[in-house]
């Protein structure tokens, strides 16, 4: 079955801010879905798994709430929302990863998708299951197993195949700051059966962007020249004024809406608003989906 869903991430806070703050943030959801005009259509919540990554990382790192942790704060304040998540696999052997997984359906999460080691360790590094192995070992687990998809990537054509291969039922892309994704889809169509359900990604940019650069190290894949133009659209939409940022925004969406809609893949939204939820992060959202929204 499809999640056939509206998607907004929420990112665990760092643990010395309580579960107060957690609380708030949801409660701020609700009130930005009802000032906005969405009450009611975002159905999910997904959370990532966070783990430590480079040192370069412009905002630091802290100890973050664990995934389970923060949704046991947050699902009461959001009734109608289930969950999403991220699992990283590759630290955790058969049994604990099993246990995880069960832990996490228990909890409500209607989809996990499976993630392996931070950039700057190597393909097959950690003592864990290999996401692609975990996509194939609990297809009778999972119902909903997901994979990361990031349409500019060298060679994420075959990649991404040999995921839908060991058992992927959704793809939930990177960010997408171009319509990259509309000639990947594309071509995937073409050259094989697989349709998995597609969770298109899209990120507000607010103007604390030009100062810190999250977005732009997100997204970052050196020598890249793919990337290196959806890096400059990233610096554009920070330095914009709302209302021509929305429009780019809008623009973006409608163009890879335009372009995938027709091509066999179920489609669901999935956005995130990386520096936290804001006004005009949920007004850019309510317009995208009014122009397409898998519940209408």
């Amino acid at each position: 079955m499809a999640l056939n869903t509206v998607a907004l991430e929420l990112v665990p806070p760092n643990v010395d801010r309580g579960a107060t703050y957690a609380v708030d943030e949801a409660h701020k959801v609700l009130q930005l879905s009802k000032d906005a005009g969405i009450e009611g259509r975002i159905r999910h919540v997904m959370i990532p798994g966070m783990i430590e990554e480079d040192g370069d990382r412009p905002i630091e790192m802290k100890p973050k709430l664990d995934v389970l942790e923060y949704w046991s704060i947050i699902k009461p304040e959001l009734p109608a929302m289930n969950g999403l998540c991220t699992q990283v696999t590759s630290f955790l052997d058969q049994p604990a990863l099993e246990q995880r997984l069960g832990e996490l359906l228990n909890a409500g999460f209607d989809g996990i998708a499976f993630v392996g080691v931070p950039r700057t360790m190597a393909d097959g590094d950690g003592a864990g299951v290999a996401p692609t192995d975990a996509l194939s070992i609990y297809q009778d687990v999972v119902p909903n197993r997901g994979a990361i998809l990031i349409p500019t990537r060298d060679g994420e054509h075959g990649r991404f195949n040999f995921k839908c291969d060991q058992g992927a039922t959704y793809g939930m892309t990177q960010l997408l700051y171009s319509d990259t994704i509309v000639g990947f889809l594309t071509d995937f169509a073409k050259t094989t059966d697989h349709r998995p359900e597609i969770l298109l990604s899209f990120g507000f940019v607010p103007k604390m962007e030009t100062n810190v650069g999250l977005v732009n190290w997100l997204i970052q894949d050196p020598g890249n020249a793919a990337v290196a133009a959806e890096q400059a659209f990233v610096k554009e939409l920070a330095a914009a004024d709302p209302a021509v940022k929305r429009k780019l925004m809008l623009d973006l969406y409608k163009r890879v809406l335009d372009g995938v809609a027709d091509l066999g893949f179920p489609l669901s939204i999935h956005f995130e608003a990386t520096y936290g939820v804001s006004r005009p992060a949920f007004d850019t959202f309510a317009e995208m989906l009014d122009y397409w929204s898998p519940d209408r």
